[in-house]
């Protein structure tokens, strides 16, 4: 039925780039691709101290204080690095007892290690394996523009690693060395550099250029080196388009001046934030989305806090292109310590505040819409929270104030833009988001009006994630036969499961793996419940456990036993896609979340 579709990893804009960083929750490690990033370019080298050079080994051998000088050896001086602490996902919410792992690597027997900006940043604790025994280590500095780190280890001394300081040509062979998916296993592959001077422009980080490379990298590798067959470093492992084969590392020489500063305790183009840029689907407003602070920094004495998005600096709006050039230009432009202008919006209490870094504290200045609930919210309960408390739910259909509902039916009217607990995201091919298939709301219901082949038109409800849960939709097809319309469970960062329906009675229920970047089908089949044309359906899609239910028109049609993907929780939603037939003209409303 669905063939193969593009990945998108659908949060609040199109990311193209996925950071390669693990973040394991709780009891249940699991490796997957989390937001963007964005980065400022490194400092030119003219302005900054030169890079300290190696201690020179002591009889050239792999142990003790000695260089690592034969890729066989390089995992001895390659690490594997855990932030422990609380962070806010964009798509999983609050992420309580965290640890995001990623990789390091050694330049001093001392014990000075690399990493990820983006790794260690926010984090209430940093451990670090060498060669499988832990260690405790602290955070030396970091440049959020760069996503670049220095920690400090314990103990020592420990075999490092020299930096390649050849020019870097196109069809150099290079070993991605690092500890991917959380796992304790040391990884290596191998590739050649397939683009001496790649974009650098992401969601996370803002650099001129970085090194594309054909050697894999996955989620955990994120500030692994990228060595010669020599063990000398070419680049620091940091993003990749896994789809498109192609990973991406911070070049030798952009690193290596940054470096030297961050060894001597100093932090380069940084607020004190771990954040990635967002772009709305329809334009209308951008930001940084903050996902920890690190005590003490700037952000924090300024009211900062993580789930805040930091939305103007120096009353220059952010993010509007979906990357950290801009807000990463402006610290560039200033000095450390500098008053600078901010506004943030805090979904959390739907306030809008104002302040400065180094100035004056953030005051809360106005306050923007929250959505209006019709019947089925409930109060006191206990399952969806995103951090597992109580859902905050309202009774009656009183309007939501500063706490979202966990379960309601939902009556869409008015401008959706004011509709700040719902994402609305459409998809079209291998393009960025086509603003024009947006859906709008319309007395009640959620219209959707698709006039192209393979689109693909997602709304995502954000407040909650929800392990067992049931939808329920009513959708009247104004279109062509076979349209389809999708309900949705468990969104994370993972993947998620979907139910599709067709009006000519075929449906199939499908797992998505952001790891892989694709769907899989769980099972496709037909069904004489489906009412065929023009014609208005009710649909079921019931998330309990490992058991996921279809019903049609309170018929159920298909209950199947899900353990191999095993997503455990994440948001819910509903959607439209259009095959072949064209227009696809549906319109969706009485959407109820509610317990099994």
């Amino acid at each position: 039925m669905k063939s193969f579709r593009p990945f998108f990893l659908i949060i609040l804009f199109v990311l193209s780039v996925g950071m390669a960083c693990s973040l394991v929750t709780g009891a249940n490690p699991s490796g997957n691709n989390s937001g963007g990033t964005a980065s400022t370019s490194a400092p030119a080298a003219t302005s900054a101290p030169a890079p300290t050079s190696a201690p020179a080994a002591t009889n050239g051998s792999p142990t003790g204080n000695g260089v690592i000088t034969s890729i066989s050896d390089a995992e001895k001086a390659v690490i594997q690095i855990e932030a422990d602490g609380t962070f806010i996902n964009r798509t999983a919410g609050v992420q309580q007892n965290t640890w995001i792992r990623g990789s390091g690597f050694f330049i001093d027997p001392s014990g000075i290690a690399v990493t990820n900006n983006h790794v260690v940043t926010g984090a209430a604790a940093i451990k670090v394996w060498v060669q499988g025994v832990e260690h405790s280590a602290q955070i030396l500095g970091v440049s959020e523009c760069s996503d670049l780190a220095v920690i400090k280890v314990e103990g020592g001394p420990y075999p490092y690693l020299k930096w390649y300081n050849d020019p870097i040509k196109t069809g150099l062979e290079v070993y991605p060395a690092g500890y991917p998916l959380g796992e304790p296993q040391f990884s290596l592959t191998k590739g050649i550099i397939s683009k001496e001077k790649a974009d650098g422009q992401t969601s996370w980080a803002s650099l001129d250029y970085v090194l594309g490379q054909d050697g894999t990298i996955n989620p955990g590798n994120s500030g692994g080196p990228l060595l010669t067959k020599d063990a000398q470093v070419v680049g620091i492992n940091y993003s990749s388009i896994a789809s498109a084969n192609q990973y991406f590392a911070i070049d030798s020489k952009t690193a290596q001046p940054v470096i030297s500063i961050l060894q001597t305790g100093k932090d380069i183009d940084t607020i004190g934030i771990n954040g990635s840029a967002f772009l709305a689907t329809d334009g209308s407003y951008s930001g940084i989305w903050i996902s920890s602070v690190k005590s003490g920094s700037p952000a924090d004495k300024a009211g900062i806090k993580p789930g805040d998005y930091l939305s103007k600096l120096e009353n220059l709006v952010l993010a509007s292109d979906g990357t950290m050039k801009d807000y990463c230009s402006i610290l560039r432009s200033h000095k450390s310590g500098d008053t600078l202008a901010i506004s943030i919006a805090r979904l959390s209490t739907s306030e809008f505040l104002d302040g400065e870094l180094n100035g004056r504290e953030l005051a809360v200045t106005g306050s923007f819409a929250t959505p209006t609930v019709t019947s089925g919210g409930t109060t006191g309960g206990t399952t969806g929270g995103t951090t597992g408390g109580t859902d905050g739910g309202t009774t009656g259909g009183a309007d939501a104030t500063a706490t979202p509902n966990a379960f309601f039916t939902e009556s869409f009217n008015g401008d959706l833009s004011n509709y700040i607990w719902w994402e609305f995201h459409v998809k079209f091919g291998n393009a960025e988001d086509d603003k024009s298939l947006a859906p709008t709301a319309n007395n009640g219901r959620l219209v959707f009006n698709i006039q192209r082949q393979s689109q693909y038109v997602y709304v995502l409800y954000q407040p909650y994630n929800y392990t067992d849960v049931r939808l329920d939709m009513t959708a009247d097809n104004r279109g062509s036969n076979s349209n389809s319309i999708s309900l949705i469970c468990r969104y994370s960062n993972e993947g998620w499961y979907e139910a599709n329906v067709q009006n000519d009675g075929l449906y199939d229920i499908e797992a998505f793996s952001i790891q892989d970047g694709r769907y899989y089908q769980l099972y496709n089949g037909g069904s004489t419940s489906i009412k065929q044309g023009k014609d208005t359906n009710t649909y079921t899609f019931i998330c309990q456990g490992n058991t996921l239910t279809l019903g049609v028109n309170n018929t159920v049609v298909k209950t199947l036993t899900e353990k191999k993907y095993n997503l455990r929780n994440g948001m819910v939603g509903l959607g439209a896609s259009s095959y072949d037939a064209l227009p696809v003209q549906v319109e969706m409303y009485n959407f109820e979340i509610s317990q099994p």
